[in-house]
């Protein structure tokens, strides 16, 4: 019996290769943002990530699905480490 959904999004949750691709993303973008803007790069590259990993590592189950499931998790990601970069520019820029 295969994995459920919720068991994929865990697995996917918890890639180090995923947050990881995902980390160098956001602070790729954030660096490169005056140049380039920052939603087009965020959204190419959440979806390659998503494409990326179950047609280059993945040997079994649905790729399509993989792939539709891989796009939540990295926006989740996403989400959480725009999160910590916003934090992250709000407390050095308050000292000074």
């Amino acid at each position: 019996m295969g994995m459920s959904i919720f068991d994929i999004v865990l697995a996917q949750l918890i890639d180090p290769f995923r947050v990881g691709m995902i980390a160098m993303l956001v602070l790729t973008t954030a660096r490169t943002s005056g140049a380039v803007g920052t939603l087009v790069p965020l959204a190419l590259g959440v979806v390659f990530i998503a494409a990326l990993i179950p047609m280059s590592l993945t040997t079994e189950g649905d790729r399509m699905t993989l792939m539709a499931v891989g796009l939540v998790s990295n926006l989740i990601i996403l989400g959480v480490g725009l999160a910590l970069l916003a934090a992250y520019t709000r407390l050095t820029q308050s000292k000074g």
